[in-house]
């Protein structure tokens, strides 16, 4: 498993391996705080849209940024450890940006693959990857999954 988790720098020179080799790469992304069956859908259908999945991990700080106090319940290295387990997944880093925009802008993914809650004109990043060729992607099962909702179920029982 660790042997998927890159460093920003050893990723890009991956996906450059990968490329040369004549492979096309899909990035996903997400904070993965209490793994669950929806994260498994969207990763495996991220999958289905090229070669070679990368999988941003948001760092514990841009969670707590972006989620709020509290969260996240499982510390980065561990949340990269549990999504690089998932046989779909090629590779893995942490990123440490509220947004993947400048990792999108630095690996230049073919496809950048964004769950059921959004459309292709509401992703933050549709611009970004627009900007070098490559295309946007909704995957995955419709959003009825969120890591919120179970850790209110966790805390009510």
């Amino acid at each position: 498993m660790k042997q998927k988790i890159f460093s920003r720098e050893a990723l890009l020179e991956a996906a450059a391996t990968q490329r040369a080799a004549g492979r096309t790469i899909v990035f996903a992304n997400g904070a993965f705080d209490l793994l669950h069956v929806g994260h498994a859908r969207y990763l495996e259908a991220a999958r289905r849209e090229a070669d070679w999945l990368v999988v941003g991990v948001n760092s514990d700080r841009s969670v707590r940024e972006g989620k709020g106090a509290g969260r996240p319940i499982l510390p980065e290295g561990e949340r990269a450890e549990m999504v690089a387990a998932l046989g779909c997944v090629d590779a893995v880093v942490i990123f440490d940006e509220t947004t993947p925009a400048s990792l999108l802008s630095e690996l230049k993914p073919d496809v950048h693959a964004k769950g059921t809650d959004y459309e292709a004109e509401t992703v933050p990043e549709r611009e970004v990857v627009a900007a070098y060729g490559g295309r946007t992607a909704i995957v995955g099962d419709p959003k009825g999954h969120a890591t919120t909702d179970l850790i209110e179920r966790i805390r009510k029982t």
